[in-house]
């Protein structure tokens, strides 16, 4: 659905030559035009409109003087530096134009009439007066000569084994007769040269000649190879036209068909075959067709034609068109009509090989045309639901409109189209943003025709409805009305029969006023007009348009657009200067349009795509060139770029890589769309979609979701990008336009918990409003059906940056309980009738579904009949509510009711026998309430519920309570229910405390037991527990004897020797069994040192103190000297190889031979079956394909855990375990302070000096030996490299896999924290002063 816009105007006029051209051709590397006259060659610069070389052929005698000479074909020789120039006459010349030298190197008696070289240039055809072919090779030397004219078809020939034949086929009302008919031949048409036409496929493989048949008379075309063997003959074809062209893919040859009401292009295939055609819009005999041409990239067909004389008053016209095909439909998308009078007067034409819409035109008055096209989508730019989307698609006299809005008609259909008188050349709509849906049409007559949406007196004739007006089918459309016609008037008449084309980038900025381009014809130079309406009164049909004011830009405009919104004009360069247009300002400045910076843009590159957009907060030029690159003022944000539309605050754009990528402008910038264009894979799911291959943006609705695309083939495809979606939805939202946001989500299958979680606050207030706006019960129990807790803002559908802050949700009130409670409410208060079946869905949806609610809404339901006609019967209700509930469930449920008649309700509807549940429920009726409901709640397996209705029931109830309480361990909740007083609860608490003892929870059990007053079995668990002092309490309400209480004394200081709790058992020894000895012993045991001295003084007994404490002291304080020693040895020991351990490892890396990924823990987290695992690893391990035993069971996890870091010298994680050890060694000396301290302080009272002395700096020098080693150990590079995260929520295999090779370091992820240095706390005091 695009259209050919003219980009730019090369016009070079009164070419200095002598004679009248004849011919051109294009040399690419100089950009010079090559013209032949009947007096030979001159070659001329367009751009620079200068004569660079003059080559006389008279002079030398190829071309007569006498002016009768005719040059047949000129052609540029890249690889020779030359020109290879045939005459009529048959001379073929090479001229030199660097050194003005030419050399005839070949004749041809009979002449030349066509000479034609292969695409690669390697051959050139002749075609001479002998009607004979001569072909040859680049350097002139004759390969093959045939003759023209050829009785066989062709290496191609079809074989036919009869059945396929002509005669056996059906042929209708024509009769047997029509299969053996002779078919006549008809001549060549009147205006036939009958010269041969050569044409090549791209490729140079194949060439058709168009001759005339001396036989028929008629013309064939032949298809040859590159050996010049003859490969088909076409099909006879009534009225074959001269004209012939391959198609440069190679699929097609186009030429041209006489029919006997019309005038056709038709289609011939490689075998001769007819193979489509299309209609060219003149009447029979009115025009002939003198050259067709195909552009470079076979997407242009250009038809050359000329009226034929038919009176004499008429002037004969010639006109170029250009026709393009898409979906199987040819349009003609530009016709320039030129006089066949005078100068104007095409001679020749020819497409660029290089630039493929760049077509080259030669006028008979020496005059020169170049015009470059470009595809652009003319559609309507309004950014309000006013606007239709209309896209329009120009088609000859036809400009077919299609209204996106409403419907997505597939081309070449369209909502509706205009007919116009003349062909139309250009479309613009409206850029004021709230009339955008009329347009303006620029016809080939120069008129421009505008259309105005909006009401009609009466059906406009113009106007005629298309795909949309079958029979019976309703059109719900305000189709636009001519508003007015209007000519152009322009200051010099004879420029448009000169150049059809004179103005061009036609724009409707304003009401009644036009911007229009125009080139100039000597200079490099373009002149911006200003179209204003003349005031009119005798003629409302058709108007004037002058020009009221002009400005005049050095250079060439190539593009112009305009902002609908800041009313901005932008001008493009054909240099990519950028100018701003002030075209409101009475002096109709052209300023550089400049950048944040200050700095004037320009494009690197000529733009065919320019639209202005509001990035930020700044305006700024977005610009496609033909070759795919991107920019956005004058930096470069992506390379492969197709298409791209500016909608709203949204820049959409297609890739390459077949996807459509959306970004928001409002908060973007130039490096995060260059980052985001930059990668395919983007992380926010909004911003990215994948299209079909070769899709291209046609328009995007706007006020609405769809982006309509178009695929090469030319079919549509409408698709609701995610970003587009969502920012409608908030729009809509914000709005409180709750009904189109749900009617749009469940279409496009959005969550629609994003209607609550977009605004929870905002939603609360207005539930009304959404509820009244839905107005369907089955919408709002859609909506609660897909509540959930999620916040599909922070998961699903994360907000824009910008957007407003969401109010926190309530820590204590859940969304499923407070939308649904909030939204019942409100039904209950509109109509609980009609919305009952919503009603039930919200206590269901609950986040503890109230189906006891529920139940009990359908049984008030079964006895009143409501008169509310929207209302729903019970058994509706309750049908829908097994939609959402389980049967079995619901059963449950009303039977945990009571209520029989609820419960036979509900299994009605069930599947199960009433041969279960009726006997089961005449069971539960005959027996008493409290016990029926028990039966019923340890039925429903609701166990706390049963023994509060069986505890209700008497005593004699109270055995089968008791054995219910021990089997599902209720025994808090049944102490609840009974007085502590009572028999009942004694029973119970023993049963708790005997359940206790047996999950080994002896303190509990004894406190359980202590307060029944079970206190033998509390002693017993305390004595278990070794809780010495409830014990002895316990012991005492048992009122036991002395001997008992030492017994039992004796036997709790046995237990917390066990326990290390000597100082406690000591105090027990001392104040319950009365033995003050043993009490001291054991406190020499645990080196309670004071604690002990304390007891021989209150005893009196001084000779302890010899006898006992003080060899105790000095044997305590060998074996702290002893333990010292051993842990300074060891510190040293491990501290060393440490060091050796990372000099070798060091090593190791630098020679590149450490590659081994660490075993460890944190393999287990990759899989089984990754490289990442060692083969040294895998062998160590169990087999996991035939063993059934897992190698991480717990007792193998064990088993690891010991043998993880090895102090074998050698070992792969020796370094961790050296690490490992050191810890160890500086902890436990760490711990040694305080008992270091108590034993000095005795060893100094007791004249120990010296060992006190001796233990006092063994210590310190151990101390300060680590102290000074903890830097050494864990360097500052092992915590850092402990540091770096390998693994993570973000990490890949191969992520991880890079990360340990780059890192080249043994570090395990589970053991991190022995990269931690242990810590040495200078502050606890452990030196006794008086030592010193």
């Amino acid at each position: 659905m695009r259209n050919l816009k003219l980009f730019r105007t090369l016009e070079f006029r009164d070419i200095q030559g002598p004679g009248k051209p004849q011919c051109f051709s294009l040399r690419t590397e100089q950009g010079t035009v090559l013209i032949g006259s009947e007096h030979g060659l001159i070659e001329v610069d367009p751009v620079s409109r200068e004569v660079k070389n003059e080559v006389s052929l008279v002079a030398e005698g190829f071309l007569p003087e006498d002016g009768s000479g005719r040059i047949v074909g000129v052609q540029d020789l890249l690889d020779q530096e030359s020109l290879c120039v045939a005459t009529a006459s048959g001379d073929v010349i090479l001229c030199n134009l660097s050194t003005q030298q030419l050399e005839c190197v070949g004749s041809v008696a009979s002449g030349i009439s066509v000479m034609s070289w292969s695409p690669d240039q390697e051959l050139v055809l002749l075609a001479t007066g002998q009607q004979t072919l001569i072909m040859m090779t680049k350097d002139f030397e004759p390969i093959m000569e045939q003759q023209i004219h050829q009785d066989d078809f062709g290496e191609s020939k079809f074989i036919t084994v009869g059945w396929g034949r002509k005669e056996t086929q059906f042929h209708g009302s024509e009769g047997r007769q029509a299969a053996f008919q002779m078919q006549m031949h008809e001549s060549a048409l009147p205006w036939d040269d009958h010269r041969p036409q050569v044409t090549w496929r791209g490729d140079g493989q194949f060439f058709a000649v168009s001759v005339v048949c001396p036989e028929t008379g008629a013309r064939k075309v032949r298809v040859w190879n590159r050996e010049f063997a003859l490969q088909s003959t076409s099909e006879p074809v009534a009225g074959l036209g001269p004209a012939l062209a391959w198609k440069p893919s190679g699929s097609l040859i186009a030429s041209t068909q006489d029919k006997p009401n019309q005038q056709d292009i038709v289609f011939f295939e490689k075998n001769g075959l007819l193979h489509g055609h299309f209609t060219l819009p003149f009447l029979k005999d009115e025009v002939k067709v003198n050259d067709l041409l195909w552009n470079a990239d076979s997407s242009v067909l250009a038809v050359w034609l000329e009226d034929l004389q038919r009176e004499e008053s008429s002037i004969p016209k010639t006109y170029v068109q250009l026709w393009t095909v898409g979906n199987y439909h040819w349009y003609l998308k530009q016709s320039l009509s030129f006089s066949t009078c005078g100068k104007s007067k095409i001679v020749s034409l020819m497409w660029d090989p290089v630039t493929p819409y760049r077509l080259h035109v030669l006028c008979q008055g020496w005059h020169y045309l170049a015009y470059d096209w470009h595809w652009t989508t003319d559609r309507s730019v309004g950014h309000n639901s006013s606007d239709l989307s209309n896209v329009a698609v120009i088609d000859g006299n036809r400009v077919l409109v299609t209204v996106f809005r409403q419907t997505v008609v597939p081309p070449p259909m369209c909502t509706y189209q205009l007919l116009f008188p003349h062909p139309v050349n250009q479309v613009t709509f409206f850029a004021h943003p709230q009339k955008s849906n009329d347009l303006a049409v620029l016809d080939a007559s120069n008129q421009i025709s505008v259309y105005k949406c909006g009401d009609c007196p009466s059906a406009d004739p113009t106007v005629k409805l298309g795909a949309v007006g079958g029979s019976g089918f309703k059109v719900c459309l305000r189709t636009p009305h001519l508003e007015k016609r209007y000519k152009i008037q322009i200051e010099n008449n004879e420029d448009q029969d000169v150049n059809p084309l004179k103005l061009g980038l036609l724009t409707w900025i304003e009401e009644d006023v036009f911007l229009a381009v125009s080139h100039s014809e000597s200079s490099p130079r373009s002149v911006i007009h200003h179209l204003t309406a003349a005031s009119s009164e005798m003629d409302e049909e058709h108007g004037q348009l002058n020009v009221s004011s002009s400005s005049t830009v050095d250079g060439v405009i190539i593009s112009l657009c305009c902002n609908s919104k800041t009313k901005s004009v932008v001008l493009q360069l054909a240099d990519g200067q950028i100018f701003k247009y002030l075209w409101e300002s009475p002096s109709l400045a052209v300023k550089p349009w400049k950048n944040s910076g200050g700095f004037p843009v320009r494009f690197p590159y000529p733009c065919t795509q320019t639209e202005l957009a509001v990035i930020g907060e700044e305006e700024c030029v977005l610009g496609l060139t033909d070759r795919c690159r991107f920019f956005i003022n004058d930096i470069e944000v992506a390379s492969n770029i197709t298409s791209f539309a500016v909608y709203d605050e949204f820049l959409l754009l297609t890739t390459h890589s077949h996807t459509c990528q959306c970004f928001c402008l409002r908060d973007a910038s130039f490096k995060t769309l260059q980052a985001g264009l930059g990668s395919n894979h983007v992380s926010n799911g909004e911003v990215l979609r994948k299209v079909e291959r070769g899709s291209r943006i046609v328009t995007v609705v706007p006020q609405d979701t769809k982006l309509v695309l178009q695929m090469p083939r030319g079919n549509l495809e409408v698709v609701h990008h995610r970003a587009l979606v969502l920012a409608q939805i908030r729009k809509w939202l914000d709005k409180l336009m709750f009904k189109e946001a749900f009617e749009c989500m469940r279409k496009l299958r959005i969550n629609l918990n994003l209607i609550y979680d977009h605004n929870p606050k905002v939603f609360l207030e207005n539930v009304e409003t959404f509820i009244k706006q839905i107005d369907s019960v089955n919408h709002i129990n859609l909506f609660f059906t897909e509540l959930k807790e999620e916040d599909v803002t922070k998961t699903m559908y994360p907000p824009p940056v910008t957007s407003s802050v969401h109010l926190s949700r309530d820590p204590d009130g859940k969304k499923l309980d407070l939308v649904c409670d909030a939204m019942r409410a409100v039904m209950e208060s509109i109509n609980p009738h009609k919305y009952c079946l919503s009603i039930l869905t919200s206590h269901v949806k609950k986040t503890t579904p109230e189906l006891e609610i529920v139940l009990q809404k359908v049984h008030e339901l079964q006895g009143n009949v409501p008169s509310d006609p929207d209302a729903v019967s019970a058994e509706e209700a309750l049908k829908y509510l097994l939609l959402l509930v389980d049967v079995n469930e619901l059963y449950d449920h009303s039977l945990g009711t009571y209520d029989f008649d609820l419960v036979l309700m509900v299994a009605e509807k069930s599947q199960k026998d009433p041969k279960e549940y009726l006997p089961f429920l005449n069971t539960l009726k005959k027996m008493e309430t409290n016990y029926q409901r028990f039966t019923i709640d340890k039925y429903l397996k609701r166990y706390e519920k049963a023994i509060g209705h069986l505890s209700k029931c008497g005593p004699e109830y109270f055995p089968e309570c008791l054995n219910l309480i021990k089997d599902k361990n209720l025994y808090n909740e049944a102490l609840k229910l009974y007085s502590p007083s009572s028999q009942q609860y004694q029973d119970i608490s023993i049963a708790y405390g005997e359940h206790l003892m047996q999950e080994h929870m002896y303190e509990p059990a004894g406190l359980t037991f202590a307060r029944c007053g079970a206190h033998e079995k509390a002693l017993s668990a305390f004595l278990t527990c070794g809780n010495w002092k409830q014990a002895l309490c316990v012991a005492a309400q048992l009122n036991f004897t002395k001997d008992q209480l030492a017994g039992l004394g004796r036997t709790l200081a046995g237990k917390l020797v066990e326990q290390r709790k000597h100082i406690d058992a000591a105090m027990v020894l001392e104040e319950y069994a009365q033995d003050y000895e043993e009490a001291v012993l054991l406190l020499l045991e645990g080196a309670a040192w004071e604690e002990a001295l304390r007891l021989v003084y209150k005893y009196n007994r001084l000779d302890i103190i010899e006898t006992n404490v003080k060899p105790s002291i000095l044997e305590a304080q060998k074996n702290y000297m002893a333990f010292l020693d051993s842990q300074t040895a060891t510190f040293s020991r491990h501290k060393k190889r440490l060091l050796v351990v990372r000099e070798l490892k060091e090593q190791a890396q630098q020679a590149g031979l450490d590659d081994e990924v660490p075993h460890g823990q944190e393999s287990d987290l990759f899989s089984e079956t990754s490289s990442v695992v060692s083969g040294s690893e895998m062998s160590g391990k169990y087999s996991h394909s035939n063993s059934r035993i897992s190698a991480r069971s717990s007792k193998n996890r064990r088993k690891a855990e010991r043998k993880k870091h090895s102090l074998k010298e050698g070992s792969p994680l020796e370094d961790l375990a050296l690490l490992e050890a050191l810890s160890e060694v500086v902890q436990n000396t760490e711990n040694l302070k305080d008992e270091v301290y108590h034993i000095l302080k005795v060893l100094f009272l007791f004249e120990f000096d010296e060992q006190g002395r001796e233990l006092q700096k063994g210590f310190e020098d151990t101390l300060q030996l680590m102290e000074r080693s903890l830097p050494e150990i864990w360097t500052l590079t092992y915590q850092q490299n402990s540091a770096t995260p390998v693994l993570g929520p973000n990490s890949t295999a191969n992520s991880i896999m890079a990360s340990y090779q780059q890192q080249k370091t043994s570090v395990p992820v589970l053991d991190a924290e022995l990269f931690i240095p242990p810590k040495i706390n200078r502050r606890t005091q452990w030196k006794l002063s008086l030592l010193d």
